[in-house]
């Protein structure tokens, strides 16, 4: 029989894990890392309440229908569509699952056991949801350390419920946040988004970076003609195909009205340029279905390569310059130099 846990070490090791989150949380280290080391707390506390030997914890996406761990002991990032697993199965069923013989499971997945060697014995998934009752994430523990049959379903369910609780509230926090950075319209991320992912990710980039600011060619003349449902539906057929011609590694941002930013990374300015005449042609080429009508625009683009010793003003102030040229020389091009 494995040895239990004394209530009095687990409750010591409980404080001390809430005292280093509450030191992290009220840390003035403001970057990406600092952010995911207080979810790998998290795990360590729901990780410690049942005494198991690995935790994750997992952000459900329902606009992208996957899975997504913030933290996870003993690996990197997973991530799997919102069926699958045993964690897909407690958000579908809205409730803890349990099993003390995961191979024999139908829902269980082996395949990482099988490139690690690592063997899982018993395994818990309680959901997490928001003050409202949405099941928005998943708290998983894997092999129960202290009892060799397995997590109880009263007992571990009870315990791991506080941190499934307050993961709740900072995975809420998390996502309401991240709304905050997205425009309703369009599902791009909006300027408080392009700041923030400026800050976080693309200052810091060893690599050429480079930016692009476009516009729609008399945009006015669209809304004006055929009203602002169609001035939108536009702005959403543009969203898409900027979204469309560009990697998954670029960022796409609407700046603001009939304006958009595009971040190219890895790309200097003259691959600023075959990217944005790509993005300009396919523009010009393409058609907006709104109701009965079949509606056409053009855009211009002024492209600057991230230069990292000016500040993000100054980066966007050049390519800004550049999109007043292209409108100026007659609109629907691409201008990278001043």
């Amino acid at each position: 029989m494995k040895e239990k846990v004394t209530a009095e070490k687990m409750l010591d090791d409980i404080f001390s894990i809430m005292q280093r989150l509450y030191n992290e949380m009220r840390s003035n280290d403001s970057n990406h890392n600092s952010h995911l080391r207080i979810f790998e707390i998290f795990a360590e506390l729901g990780r410690t309440l049942v005494s198991a030997d690995r935790a994750s914890f997992w952000r459900w996406d329902k606009r992208e229908h996957k899975l997504i761990t913030t933290a996870a002991t003993g690996t990197q990032q997973i991530v799997i569509n919102d069926t699958t697993g045993l964690v897909g199965q407690a958000l579908a069923e809205n409730r803890a699952v349990i099993t003390n013989d995961p191979y024999n499971h139908p829902n269980f997945n082996s395949d990482v056991d099988k490139k690690t060697g690592y063997v899982t014995k018993s395994i818990l998934v309680m959901p997490v949801s928001n003050c409202r009752g949405e099941t928005i994430g998943a708290f998983q523990v894997i092999n129960k350390l202290d009892s060799e049959e397995g997590f109880d379903e009263v007992e571990d369910t009870k315990r791991l419920s506080v941190a499934a609780f307050i993961c709740g509230i900072a995975l809420e926090s998390d996502m309401f946040l991240a709304d905050s950075q997205r425009d309703k319209l369009t599902d791009l991320k909006n300027r408080f988004g392009f700041h923030s992912d400026y800050q976080s990710k693309y200052c810091y980039k060893k690599v050429p970076m480079s930016l692009v600011i476009c516009d729609i060619d008399f945009f006015k003349k669209v809304n004006d003609t055929y009203g602002h449902n169609a001035g939108d539906a536009v702005l959403i057929h543009i969203a898409q195909i900027l979204d469309s011609k560009t990697r998954s590694t670029d960022g796409v941002y609407r700046w603001g009205g009939e304006e958009f930013i595009i971040v190219l990374e890895g790309a200097p300015i003259a691959g600023a340029f075959i990217a944005a005449e790509r993005i300009r042609q396919a523009i010009m080429n393409s058609v907006c279905q709104f109701e009965d009508k079949e509606l056409r625009v053009t855009m211009s683009f002024g492209c600057a390569e991230i230069n990292n010793k000016l500040s993000v003003e100054e980066n966007i102030k050049i390519a800004d310059g550049r999109l007043y040229r292209a409108k100026e020389n007659g609109r629907n091009q691409v201008v990278i130099e001043d």
